[in-house]
């Protein structure tokens, strides 16, 4: 298992338990989201401060600004799948991805999340993704990584990801 760096320890102290609006829109919306649709269905959001995120058609999520600076820096997940994409040049204090098994956050970089049937996989495309549990140690992920996160107390193993999952994931996402 590898360290978590201080910077995303950090990340990691607080844990916001947010509601659920379908498919994001709304609280995007108030979140200074720009929103569109792709031809998928999925949901493109291009927000201030650099962050973008495209949320599978039929996701459920909400986005938060938690320090009220104009961007979102949080997103609770609770089914589907996002690609979110954190331009670090642009955005402060980083941005995590809150999910029912898991805990995903960065400084700036891009990763895919989606949950289903009770475990949450995380697969980073560019950057560094520092992922734990609501309780627990956490992994750091690199470029073509991930992890299956799923209840438990059992240590989170992080695997380079086979082209056809990765793929398969982000075909999802439009990408």
């Amino acid at each position: 298992m590898k360290a978590m760096p201080a910077f995303s320890r950090s990340l990691f102290s607080a844990v916001l338990i947010i509601g659920l609006l379908p498919e994001g829109a709304a609280n995007a919306q108030s979140a200074g989201c720009a929103i569109s649709r792709a031809a998928n269905g999925n949901q493109v959001f291009r927000c201030p401060g650099g962050v973008s995120i495209t949320a599978e058609r039929g996701a459920s999520f909400r986005l938060t600004d938690r320090n009220r600076d104009g961007s979102p820096d949080s997103l609770s997940l609770r089914s589907k799948a996002v690609l979110v994409d954190v331009d670090s040049a642009q955005h402060r204090g980083g941005f995590q991805v809150v999910t029912p098994q898991a805990i995903a956050a960065v400084r700036g970089t891009q990763w895919a999340v989606d949950v289903k049937s009770g475990t949450t996989s995380v697969l980073v495309t560019r950057g560094r993704v520092g992922v734990r549990r609501p309780a627990g140690a956490a992994v750091v992920l690199g470029p073509g990584e991930g992890v299956d996160v799923e209840r438990g107390t059992d240590p989170l193993t992080v695997r380079t990801w086979p082209g056809e999952r990765a793929a398969a994931l982000l075909a999802r996402l439009g990408q």
